[in-house]
């Protein structure tokens, strides 16, 4: 669960909630949790442009920066303002309402190493408000303003942090004061969370016609390191058929900002080479710049997908389908609601309908992002609706039946034409 109140066109909660409804359909799409709660693998959300989408998706990855933006490690606090704000420009609440309300707040439900953990924060760009942390519905602390109080299992632990600066986080002081064991306790499974199993995956390309932007691709480490995760992206890029043949790992020489020359290990892709009769007479190598925007996307996304799927995670995808056939989307979709996948999740923004389909999703694995005349979004789902489970989806979202639609009057717009 994920829940986000005056961040963006967001002014007033909206919830997004992946436990799963009691339907018989598509049972493959849900995983177990260690208290017995069902959840969907796959969220699609979708709205018309400007509803609100990606500020949604904003707003799950400021959430993650704004924690760890704060935390300080022991060797290098002479480096770094323990008291310094850093919020930035990035803190954007709803703006398009006279009482400008100045308090946005995050709240934040997942289990992970086997525990049940809730926690969230209200804050302004200057200070932060109310802070609360549970582990299977145990309190470890709540703070109002710069008092905390503790749970009774962890106030022996905690009770010596009672001081906390009000523009940070009681958390981050945890992560700095806390000896090793104690941190081991209390924040070990929430922060290895947040940087190996929690990943928004942001936009790798400037929006131009031109091929050269291979320098933005996302290219995980073990594409180079390890063969066997190489050679499953490899089969990944075949079934997608965008003509590759395999990945190259080429040591080449290059000269370093000091001016002396080092050693770099690259990714190139093999293609076939066709003799005048349409034989395969050998291969060549192509830079990863000579590639289409379409496979350089395909390329990142399977990489993180695989890594999802190995070791469990939530993947969350702004406009997965931007730059993709439909089928290479609906590839990466059936790769997280398969029966083999007992780990990953997939939250994503879209607007493919083709994918709207009961075949593909559950009504619980549909959600809809909308925006009223005052500028405000707001989430819901199919479930929500009371959708029945043999509606045509697409259909019906077309004809305006679950709204999150753009309206526009097409006649008059040709009388100005």
């Amino acid at each position: 669960m994920f829940k986000v109140k005056n961040y963006c066109s967001f002014k007033e909660e909206a919830i997004l909630d992946l436990r799963a409804a009691s339907y018989k359909q598509h049972v493959s799409h849900l995983l177990d949790t260690p208290d017995g709660t069902k959840l969907v693998k796959t969220a699609a959300i979708y709205g018309a442009n400007a509803s609100g989408k990606s500020n949604f998706i904003s707003a799950m990855y400021f959430f993650e920066k704004y924690i760890f933006q704060q935390f300080i490690s022991k060797r290098d606090l002479d480096e770094r303002d323990f008291h310094t704000n850093t919020l930035g420009d990035a803190f954007d609440p709803f703006r398009l309402n006279e009482n400008y309300n100045k308090v946005s707040e995050f709240d934040i439900i997942f289990t992970s190493g086997g525990d049940k953990i809730q926690y969230g924060f209200e804050c302004t760009a200057d200070e932060v408000l109310n802070e609360w942390y549970y582990i299977n519905d145990k309190k470890v602390f709540e703070r109002i303003k710069v008092s905390v109080t503790y749970g009774s299992k962890y106030v022996n632990n905690l009770k010596v942090f009672k001081k906390v600066p009000k523009e940070r986080l009681y958390l981050s002081v945890l992560e700095y004061f806390l000896e090793e064991e104690e941190k081991k306790i209390l924040l070990n499974k929430f922060i290895r969370f947040f940087r190996e199993e929690y990943n928004v995956f942001l936009e790798i390309f400037f929006e131009s016609t031109i091929k050269n932007v291979a320098g933005f691709i996302y290219l995980n480490q073990r594409l180079v390191d390890d063969k066997s995760f190489r050679n499953r992206v490899e089969e990944y890029l075949k079934q997608a058929d965008v003509g590759i043949k395999g990945l190259d790992l080429h040591v080449k020489t290059v000269v370093g900002t000091n001016g002396q020359e080092k050693e770099q290990r690259v990714i190139r892709t093999i293609h076939d080479v066709y003799d005048n009769h349409g034989n395969i007479a050998g291969q060549r190598l192509f830079e990863l710049q000579q590639e289409s925007t379409g496979t350089l996307r395909f390329l990142a996304y399977i990489q993180e997908v695989i890594r999802m799927t190995e070791k469990g995670g939530v993947f969350v995808v702004d406009e997965i389908s931007a730059r993709l056939h439909p089928l290479l989307t609906k590839l990466i979709i059936d790769i997280f609601q398969d029966s083999k996948n007992t780990k990953a999740q997939l939250i994503f923004t879209t607007h493919d309908i083709s994918l709207l389909k009961k075949e593909q999703f559950r009504r619980d694995e549909v959600i809809f992002i909308d925006k009223n005349l005052r500028g405000e979004s707001s989430l819901y789902s199919l479930s929500d609706l009371k959708v029945r489970d043999d509606a045509t989806f697409h259909k019906e979202y077309l004809q305006g039946k679950y709204g999150a639609i753009p309206i526009f009057n097409y006649n008059s717009l040709l009388e100005g034409v």
